[in-house]
């Protein structure tokens, strides 16, 4: 890729909270990725936020001496129109959507997340309509644009892309490049010099090796149950006879399946306590904006990190640097299968290490699926599958299958309750079932 001028890049959901941290990004890596035109667009109810975050943006870069020009819009087309990259960090709804994701599950004695089961599906529904309807943007004005989607439920949403657009697109989290990290700080060991091997979709990943330094420390990690785990779920310890007996270091996202009973009792406990996961959010968001205001502030505050999503940007940054210089790293992304797991279909978006070329990421085979596994992954990649058509059609009896099919949703009766509720909950944002 060849862009003499320098790259024009639009984030999509420029009012976000995360945006300082992609604009660090941005200025820490601008030798390898030569910005020119960074455009951050949102909607009319985020005007206020990303006009707050926007100027801290500005003074970021002021601060930085480079020449890079900052625009604020809510023209998602113009900022657009002749992008190179494009990043979405959107949220359907905004928080007080995610708090009824959250709240209504728990009512009912179900597992109540953002991301992870009737939460994830509401989500899903409420996000891949509006996604499809950007590509559409994306397909007339930036035809050769790479979409960088770190959009929650990042799977599913990637998923639908590639099968209902041709947007070049790829899906990334945070969690790869936090367990990253988190090894690098824990032995002392450059990150580079770290191998890890994740085999799943997203938020239901396994790590199957770990070679640090050319050795292998997955047993010791399993053993000492030792783990990296994010800010938005809580540090509950693993069974040690069942880590060691399943092969593999299962995402803090597998403790919703594997310790049900413990998670829902903790989310109950909290509920009452606090709130839900969003209305902590809120308050942490709330924090952030304030520092945000100080006209003084010209760098990313370090209480970003409190938020679930930490390194986000970080990834989406490394992913752009290594496209745009055919760099041939390795990374975690979310691609599509094309037979890397032979029990799921080609067209399934998957979790695995990829190199990144200059013409995209090339998915590697995986040295190992833990038997046990299997089944959990073919499970909830039938009700992504299914989720991904209610949410394209608003066919209420195929969102009633995807509801039902999943494996925290414990019976049908459960499943059209919450179905109900929650769809009647959503219904400024879910036209197609209202029609």
């Amino acid at each position: 890729m060849t862009v003499p001028e320098g790259l024009k890049i639009a984030v999509i959901g420029g009012g976000s909270s995360y945006t300082p941290e992609i604009v660090e990004g941005f200025i820490r890596k601008y030798e390898q990725l030569p910005v020119k035109e960074l455009w951050l667009v949102d909607i009319e109810e985020g005007k206020h936020k990303l006009e707050i975050v926007g100027e801290l943006a500005k003074r970021m870069v002021v601060k930085s001496g480079l020449p890079i020009e900052v625009h604020l819009t809510l023209d998602r087309r113009k900022a657009i129109e002749g992008a190179d990259f494009i990043t979405t960090q959107m949220r359907v709804g905004l928080l007080e959507a995610r708090k009824w994701d959250e709240h209504i599950p728990n009512m009912h004695g179900v597992i109540g997340q953002e991301t992870t089961g009737p939460g994830g599906m509401m989500k899903a529904l409420r996000t891949i309509p509006v996604l499809l309807d950007i590509c559409k943007d994306i397909e007339e004005l930036s035809p050769n644009a790479w979409l960088l989607n770190f959009t929650n439920p990042a799977g599913m949403v990637t998923e639908a892309i590639h099968r209902y657009s041709k947007v070049k697109s790829i899906g990334l989290c945070n969690a790869p490049i936090g367990l990253q990290k988190w090894l690098s700080e824990k032995y002392e060991t450059p990150s580079n010099h770290i191998y890890t091997e994740f085999v799943g979709l997203n938020h239901l990943h396994w790590v199957t090796r770990i070679d640090v330094a050319g050795v292998d420390k997955l047993p010791e990690l399993l053993d000492k149950r030792e783990e990296y785990s994010g800010k938005n779920v809580p540090a509950t310890e693993w069974d040690p006879e069942f880590l060691n007996g399943l092969g593999g270091l299962p995402s803090y996202y597998l403790k919703y399946f594997y310790m049900t009973d413990a998670m829902l009792a903790e989310q109950l406990d909290s509920l009452k306590a606090s709130g839900t996961r969003a209305d902590v959010v809120k308050r942490v968001e709330d924090e952030l904006f304030q520092l945000y205001k100080d006209p003084n502030l010209q760098e990313k505050p370090k209480q970003l990190e409190q938020r679930g999503g930490a390194y986000y940007s970080e990834a989406a940054v490394n992913l752009m640097d290594s496209l745009y210089n055919d760099k041939r790293d390795i990374q975690t992304l979310n691609v599509s299968n094309d037979g890397i797991l032979d029990f799921l279909p080609r067209d399934a978006s998957i979790e695995v290490n990829c190199v990144v070329t200059g013409n995209g990421p090339i998915p590697l085979p995986v040295k190992r699926v833990p038997e046990g596994v299997k089944g959990l992954i073919h499970a909830v990649k039938i009700y992504e599958r299914l989720t991904i058509e209610a949410a394209i059609t608003g066919d209420r009896s195929v969102a009633l299958q995807a509801m039902a099919s999943h494996p925290l949703v414990p019976s049908v009766q459960v499943a059209k309750t919450l179905l109900g509720e929650m769809l009647e909950r959503n219904k400024p944002f879910l036209p197609a079932f209202y029609k």
